[in-house]
């Protein structure tokens, strides 16, 4: 799938039908034009990648096949993914896994929210980000979106 200019490709890595459809609701209320693609684990994920670079990636860390750590360790190896930037989507909030993600190259940290609406304002904030322009990589403190 190769999406039009205006219009953000984001991939989501997530085995939770639920917490997808939850995402997929919550990106038709942002004001920003989003094609998403789904994939339900980590093997499912590279051949969504190798089909097309998305703008941005939303990645779980508990998944069948190949979890969220092991993934962005694989992506940050390859230099085709140099400028992908990748947000770990998890229920966790446990240090072990914010520090992985965080010293293994994801971008944010972002807690699963509990209501669409929460959802929907953590999409906003991560889509103000000038992505195209700068792969931005907080500092720690700012890393975990709760």
């Amino acid at each position: 799938m190769t999406p039009n200019s205006n219009t953000n490709d984001v991939l989501i890595a997530d085995d939770d039908v639920d917490d997808y459809m939850m995402f997929e609701m919550a990106i038709q209320e942002i004001a920003v034009p989003v094609s998403l693609r789904h994939a339900k684990d980590g093997e499912m994920l590279f051949q969504k990648l190798k089909e097309a670079i998305p703008h941005l990636l939303f990645l779980d860390i508990q998944m069948p096949c190949k979890d969220g750590i092991a993934c962005i360790l694989e992506i940050r190896k390859d230099p085709r993914y140099n400028y992908l930037p990748v947000i770990m989507y998890t229920s966790f909030n446990h240090r072990p896994y914010i520090e992985d993600s965080y010293k293994n190259g994801a971008n944010y940290y972002m807690i699963k929210p509990q209501t669409i609406k929460a959802l929907r304002e953590k999409l906003e904030t991560i889509f103000e980000k000038q992505w195209h322009m700068q792969l931005y990589i907080p500092p720690m403190h700012e890393f975990v979106m709760s």
